[in-house]
């Protein structure tokens, strides 16, 4: 096979496809291109309908041998390919900062948290349990067992590659399942890596799989994944359009899911906040990673009392933070830049506010966008409704409980959300009626971490990942009886 010329004429890395156990080449490949030069760093192989049934005939095959591992050696398999993802750290961090992001703190953030999960994960194989509960005629017994799915299909994104791609296999794995992971082709070398790692641990073959697909046929191969008889549960995280067309398409197959979808996080800054902090938070959870985080505030709702006062605050922090460097924060393509610039302009057009940034800047590379924030947005805008999923955050002025929290339950989504109060009971009171999977008092609202279940509400998907929650959605019960 030819390989790839990068725009210097070097030749570049091709991606291969992990089924099997091996790694697999074909002929039709596609460039992946590092948004941080605008030039292709590498290719993949472009998998079609027969690589997705040879990655999902793989882990069919594996099944009856790894669904009986013992948790024990399950947990070690994990724990080893926690300490291989260590141990290979700078390759791996290398890989994410080809494709997704010029901010090594995000990328080793990534590694951090996936160690993390895939060390939780081994802590909890040998805790599925269930039951033996007592029925109606003593002369029956009755068990309840708990036992995996069988093959799982996982697709997850781009945007936190380590951590949404570890965790889109670790649970199934560690619940028994064998996995074929369809990785985003925007940053198949990174998640290549993850499947690298748990065979360097010792996974059995063809327990793990991975492939990618070009975009002109993704549609065609996660069609022929999703109803395929040997998948029967689908793993997605991803945009909350796709999720609709994935979860119609698994539906029409009775074949259940689990989905995180996309966000539009709101932040209620009350009247006795402290406004240091919650304009520090605010300005993580809204610009971390140039806002491209399901869990980014993309609405800050503020009391009347102190607005002016936090709005100054907020954009001294802002730019002390994101915007204080020459380069501006980066996007994963121009599409990107695009599309936040076009919703600040439809709603600078019907009345709103540029209080902070100029979305016009000519930047080093058009993949760059520095922060905005916008005020006095109203519902006739796009991007008030509208994911913006970039360096875009609307701010809204409210004067009582009542209208805060219709403002913070006035979207489709309800993924996660933030409360500044220095009033416990005001916090627990917003918490209780925001609607989301997740409410952080005097926490910004991106927080996701191995311990707590986090999954959302409403168009922001269903399920739960993380923890012991996390763990069950990858077992079903089945019920024994039999006469004493």
């Amino acid at each position: 096979m030819s390989q790839p010329q990068a725009s210097d004429g070097q030749v570049t890395h091709t991606v291969p496809f992990i089924i099997n156990g091996e790694e697999i080449s074909c002929d039709r490949t596609f460039d992946v291109t590092s948004p941080v030069t605008s030039k292709v760093s590498h290719r993949c192989c472009s998998a079609g309908v027969s690589e997705a049934e040879k990655a999902v005939q793989a882990a069919a095959d594996a099944l009856p041998t790894w669904r009986q591992t013992p948790p024990l050696e399950r947990r070690n398999i994990f724990l080893k390919a926690a300490d291989i993802m260590e141990r290979r750290r700078e390759e791996l961090v290398g890989y994410m900062l080809q494709e997704t992001t010029d901010v090594e703190q995000w990328a080793n953030f990534n590694i951090n948290v996936s160690i993390d999960l895939i060390r939780d994960v081994a802590g909890r194989c040998g805790t599925i349990e269930g039951a033996i509960p007592q029925t109606m005629d003593t002369s029956l017994t009755g068990l309840v067992v708990k036992e995996p799915f069988g093959v799982v299909l996982s697709i997850a994104p781009w945007n936190a590659p380590y951590i949404l791609g570890t965790r889109s296999v670790c649970f199934p794995l560690g619940a028994g399942n064998t996995v074929v992971l369809k990785a985003s082709e925007l940053a198949p070398r990174t998640m290549w890596a993850i499947v690298s790692v748990f065979h360097e641990a010792g996974i059995p073959k063809g327990a793990l799989n991975m492939i990618a697909s070009e975009p002109s046929l993704a549609s065609e191969v996660t069609t022929s994944l999703v109803s395929n008889p040997h998948v029967k549960k689908i793993n997605f995280t991803g945009s909350t359009a796709v999720g609709r067309i994935i979860g119609k398409l698994a539906g029409s197959h009775l074949k259940p899911m689990v989905q995180e979808l996309g966000g539009k996080a709101p932040a209620i800054v009350w009247e006795d906040a402290d406004l240091e902090l919650a304009a520090k938070e605010a300005a993580l959870g809204g610009f971390l990673n140039a806002g491209q985080i399901c869990m980014s505030t993309e609405r800050i709702i503020v009391h009347k009392a102190i607005a002016e006062k936090f709005k100054e605050t907020f954009k001294a922090t802002v730019q002390a933070i994101f915007d204080s460097g020459a380069s501006a924060p980066l996007l994963i393509n121009e599409a990107a830049v695009q599309k936040n610039r076009k919703l600040v302009t439809n709603a600078t057009s019907k009345g709103a506010s540029l209080i902070y940034g100029d979305p016009e800047n000519i930047e080093s590379t058009a993949t760059r966008m520095r922060p905005i924030i916008l005020d006095k947005v109203s519902r006739d805008m796009d991007i008030y409704y509208g994911e913006s999923f970039g360096p875009t955050v609307s701010i809204f002025e409210v004067e009582t409980e009542e209208e805060a929290i219709e403002l913070a339950n006035d979207t489709e989504y309800g993924l996660t959300s933030a409360v500044f109060t220095e009033n416990l009971k005001t916090g627990l009171r917003f918490a209780k009626a925001i609607e989301t999977g997740a409410v952080h008092i005097n926490g910004m609202s991106v927080h996701d971490e191995s311990a707590l279940p986090h999954g959302g509400a409403k168009a922001s998907g269903y399920g739960r990942f993380n923890s012991s929650h996390g763990l069950e959605e990858w077992v079903r019960t089945k019920t024994i009886t039999f006469k004493n």
